[in-house]
């Protein structure tokens, strides 16, 4: 139990907000790596699980080290009073990923089980508003057990994939080249997600050493991109035109007409979409209780859920606008770049430097 909560834990907390929206649905994969085709988008996720596992373990000893474990304190450590940029990008992402969570649940619920793509998006609205309530310790299981739970999914997809689609797979990678980008998309794809890093910091408040903390990060970046290798694989059955649906994960399940694994997946591509909504949100919330704090002040209960839901419904009507394949396509570009620069590379320079810097035995 200790292993798990020092090591295993970090990564699926960090796992389950990186993996819902863009993720589980599949289109996040497709924009980022069907470009370099199917052996250079798996050279890309490669890539982007050593920078993820690199970037976690300098965050998670900075968090350590400053006692930094909401986003506020820890973009204060590196960023000064220039963590506000943070705050700016961070807003235009939450409101971007809840757009297409948002998006995604109403799709899910229409095309699956038949119901009006509202009372997708109204479940979605509820459970995270219920979550978000309820408080730290909660989400903390939530967020860690799901993830858990969605890795056996991913591990079955994987395998029936290949039992329905396997010669198909084979030949595609057999036959492909390895495209160009994959290197560069590798590293684009986690500067968006890095985002997520600062969220989930309170997985490692009890983290000794740097042993333990640089450990995690390590593994943090295997636990998150594992799900993705199996998923893109397994996407190779249906190449190339699965790249222009708007959710290729239920073009997938379509295809391989095992209906009692559509279910199953469809409901566990609901529940990442929940627990990622919930993480972003309660960053928000815990952010406003330290301000809250420092002024002698707690921010009322009932202010968590009625945050979530303006923020739900503000996304919703985004989506509802735009659409959910030019959010992503659109919106995911811009914020990639904005993240490596007021996240990424101060956390290599500044963070590094600091961690070096500041003796285990000196307090925050």
């Amino acid at each position: 139990m200790k292993f798990f909560k020092l090591y295993l834990l970090p990564g699926f907390m960090f796992q389950s907000v990186v993996i819902g929206g863009g993720y589980a649905t599949g289109r996040e994969l497709v924009e980022f790596f069907f470009a370099a085709g199917p052996i250079g988008g798996l050279l890309g996720l490669l890539v982007a699980g050593v920078v993820f596992g690199l970037v976690c373990a300098v965050g998670f000893e900075l968090a350590r080290k400053f006692k930094a474990f909401d986003y506020r304190h820890f973009c204060k450590t590196i960023l000064g009073r220039g963590w506000v940029l943070f705050e700016f990008f961070y807003f235009f992402q939450l409101l971007l990923v809840l757009s297409i969570i948002g998006s995604a649940s109403g799709e899910i619920a229409s095309q699956n089980f038949g119901v009006p793509s509202l009372v997708g998006t109204l479940a979605l609205l509820t459970l995270v508003g219920i979550l978000t309530f309820k408080g730290t310790e909660v989400i903390k299981k939530v967020l860690a057990g799901w993830s858990i739970l969605l890795y056996g999914v991913y591990i079955l997809l994987f395998i029936l994939a290949f039992s329905k689609f396997g010669s198909v797979i084979t030949e595609t990678y057999s036959t492909a080249d390895i495209g160009e980008g994959w290197l560069k998309n590798g590293v684009l794809y986690t500067g968006y997600n890095l985002a997520s890093l600062p969220l989930i910091l309170y997985a490692v408040m009890a983290h000794e050493n740097r042993k333990q903390t640089m450990t995690a990060g390590l593994i943090c970046g295997a636990i998150t991109v594992v799900p993705a290798m199996l998923f893109f694989t397994a996407m190779m059955g249906q190449y190339p035109q699965i790249g222009g649906e708007p959710v290729p994960a239920t073009f997938l399940m379509a295809a391989m007409q095992v209906n009692w694994l559509n279910v199953i997946f469809q409901i566990i591509i609901f529940g990442t979409f929940v627990e990622t909504g919930t993480a972003m949100i309660h960053a928000v919330n815990e952010r406003l209780e330290g301000t809250f704090a420092e002024q002698g002040r707690h921010l009322p209960q009932i202010a968590r859920p009625v945050i979530a839901i303006g923020f739900l419904l503000m996304a919703v009507i985004a989506a509802e606008t735009f659409g959910i394949i030019s959010l992503i396509a659109n919106g995911y570009g811009y914020i990639t770049v904005a993240f490596i620069m007021v996240l990424v590379v101060p956390m290599l320079t500044v963070g590094v430097w600091k961690i070096i810097k500041k003796p285990d035995s000196v307090s925050a």
